[in-house]
């Protein structure tokens, strides 16, 4: 169990949600392990993947804490609760985070021109408070997207699709929307020096060198400079331990290899010190982190992406990235960011009678609502549909609670502003594949 977990203890009164974890920002990372010996913390504190070699220094590990059950709350309240306890400097966006993100329609294959329409489309929808929606840029406008990949890791310029970064921010200004846009931090590009390069695999950076860290702030900031007010960085667990969470499990990395810089750090302060950096050069535009750790982006990022990529293409995986992600990363929630369960993918791969559900749920949970929007899907109900799920996502409402979660992965019934609502995210022909 990462990073925390909690108890349900039935007594004569009712039960009780006894919380256990350590408090964000720590040096190691931590998972618990429940057994019929008792229970146990586990903090790894491996530099890449052998262990860390501390000299003379003293390792504060992490901080263990924990929080007693309260009469008549429930489950989700109790784990929302301890997530705020677990954070005590959340950094929040002022305002209710909604808009647009173009690759569940374009999938990539995007340019300035399909990035305008969007923007003008989501403008369109969108309520005219002062609260204005994001459109975001997501892969594909970087060079090296073709198939030679010669520019992989270049992000001083646009490829041949977006010849103006700077001047397409401003038009997605004039058109009433806030820009935004992806960047993936720790590629290497093709000519980059050698010692800068990960020893784990020297696709990517180390960014453990001072170098890398330079070139990451710089590339950051150029966004910031350019004039993108939210900048999504990508792909840094992944390009750092070469596994993705699910092939994780108790062990991150493969064994035998450390950072460019030695073994004289832990993998998460090494991480710690990249998040500080990305949100340094940042400035003050939004930071969504999207595959990157959850208890160490606290503090550090607005947004965070809690889950693995919905569809637009295959309603199945939405079900399972998208309503299972909200009901139970839910609870991290304004705790210790903003929490983004990801889009709506809006095309015509997607039944929209599923779809439709899973705006609504987003739109009245109180997180974060990105639509991407497919111009040849957007007829007349799914147009009244996401005029209804904007104007609710750009206010503030209290955060969604799941009502079956404890019995089901994709919890039907939740609270929603007040009321309780029911989804139906199977259907009548049963859920299909997992």
């Amino acid at each position: 169990m990462p990073w925390y977990f909690a108890t349900n203890i039935v007594t004569k009164r009712g039960s009780l949600t006894h919380s256990y974890g350590v408090r964000t920002g720590a040096r190691a990372f931590c998972f618990w392990q429940v057994d019929e010996q008792g229970i146990s913390l586990w903090a790894d504190v491996r530099s890449g993947g052998v262990g860390v070699q501390l000299g003379e220094r003293v390792l504060d590990v992490c901080e263990v804490i924990c929080r007693a059950g309260r009469a008549g709350e429930s489950a989700f309240a109790a784990v929302h609760a301890f997530c705020r306890q677990m954070c005590s400097n959340p950094r929040l966006p002022p305002q209710p985070v909604y808009g647009s993100n173009d690759w569940y329609w374009v999938y990539g294959k995007n340019s300035a021109e399909t990035v305008l329409a969007d923007a003008q489309h989501i403008v369109e929808l969108s309520p005219t408070s002062a609260n204005r929606p994001f459109a975001v840029i997501d892969d594909g406008w970087q060079p090296g997207r073709g198939k030679d990949k010669a520019g992989v890791g270049t992000w001083d310029r646009g490829n041949e699709k977006f010849p103006d970064m700077p001047g397409l921010a401003a038009e997605i200004r004039r058109a009433g929307a806030r820009p935004g846009i992806w960047i993936r931090p720790l590629q290497a590009t093709k000519d980059a020096h050698d010692s800068w390069r990960l020893p784990r695999d020297r696709a990517f950076l180390d960014p453990t060198v001072p170098e890398v860290r330079q070139k990451v702030a710089d590339d950051i900031a150029r966004l910031r400079q350019w004039g993108f007010e939210l900048i999504k960085h990508d792909y840094t667990t992944f390009d750092i331990f070469g596994r993705w969470g699910f092939q994780m499990g108790a062990v991150l990395t493969r064994d035998g290899w450390t950072f460019a810089s030695g073994s004289g750090r832990t993998t998460a302060e090494v991480i710690n010190e990249l998040y500080l950096t990305i949100r340094t050069a940042a400035g003050e535009s939004l930071v969504i982190g999207c595959n990157t750790v959850s208890h160490l982006s606290a503090g550090h990022f607005e947004i965070c992406r809690v889950g693995d990529d919905t569809s637009g293409t295959d309603w199945s995986r939405t079900r399972k990235m998208g309503v299972n992600t909200l009901a139970f990363r839910g609870t991290q929630h304004g705790a210790f960011y903003v929490a983004d369960a990801d889009c709506v993918g809006v095309t015509n791969a997607v039944p929209w009678v599923y779809n439709r559900q899973w705006l609504d749920l987003l739109a009245r949970s109180g997180t974060m609502l990105f639509v991407s929007l497919a111009p040849d899907a957007l007829g007349a109900a799914e147009r009244r549909d996401l005029k209804e799920a904007l104007a609710l996502a750009s206010s503030t409402h209290p955060l969604a609670e799941p009502l079956d979660w404890q019995r089901t992965v994709y919890p039907a019934r939740w609270r929603l502003m007040g009321r309780e609502r029911t989804y139906d995210w199977v259907g009548g022909n049963g859920a299909g594949l997992p």
